[in-house]
């Protein structure tokens, strides 16, 4: 969250991309909304010169920090991560299920994808379906692996698709 706070974040990125000869296209760099609000002239700045390398930025935490929405607008960022504290009892608290709504109505009507945390089973799985939102992360849809272990995983999957059709 500091390194946002830095001027020099952008040129460090970009050398090091440019040291390692690889495309910026390979990385989405995630951003807290609380330390992107506490220089939101800077971030906004950062945020656009990732893009400009290719990179993909996503607001983490959303729903978090003071006003949330009125800094969505000045940041142009290309997913926000909706908090999991607001997605963990979405099947049960209609405040919960409410505010999901909302973030997602407002990422679409701005053309930003959502990504939301904690998703713990199915069932939060097909909510959040239901709600619109693009993409979940946690337990309900895997466990933490090994690089390795991911890729030996995408084999196996790679395999039963071609194999179904």
């Amino acid at each position: 969250a500091d390194a946002l706070n830095h001027d020099q974040l952008l040129t460090t990125i970009e050398n090091s991309l440019i040291e390692n000869n690889i495309s910026g296209s390979f990385f989405c760099f995630e951003i807290t909304e609380t330390s992107a609000i506490a220089n939101i002239e800077l971030a906004r700045k950062t945020i656009m010169g990732i893009r400009q390398l290719g990179s993909r930025v996503s607001l983490d935490d959303f729903g978090t920090g003071m006003s949330s929405y009125s800094y969505l607008k000045e940041l142009p960022v290309d997913y926000i991560k909706i908090d999991g504290v607001f997605v963990k009892n979405i099947e049960s608290d209609v405040i919960d299920h409410a505010f999901v709504k909302s973030i997602t109505d407002i990422a679409n009507a701005m053309e930003i994808s959502t990504v939301a945390e904690w998703v713990e089973n199915e069932n939060i799985v097909g909510t959040l379906k239901n709600i619109g939102v693009d993409y979940a992360q946690g337990f309900g849809i895997s466990k933490p692996m090994s690089y390795s272990a991911l890729i030996d995983h995408k084999t196996k999957i790679d395999a039963i698709i071609k194999k179904s059709f």
